[in-house]
């Protein structure tokens, strides 16, 4: 089954790779930054700064 894409098939096979190439980075550029938050928040817990969040109501008062 061959697919006929006339004559801007270069250009359409061109934009396609270019966005899955946008799409691959922007996946890894996530990855990347959770890895380094999730880093950055595991040295601050353990310097003893521990998130809001973290904490039951009767704790903050």
């Amino acid at each position: 089954m061959t697919m006929s894409l006339g004559p801007y098939a270069s250009f359409i096979v061109t934009s396609y790779l270019a966005a899955a190439i946008v799409v691959i980075i922007l996946i890894a550029w996530v990855i990347i930054d959770y890895r380094s938050q999730t880093q950055r928040l595991r040295a601050l817990e353990e310097s003893g700064i521990v998130r809001r969040s973290g904490r039951s109501a009767t704790d903050m008062r």
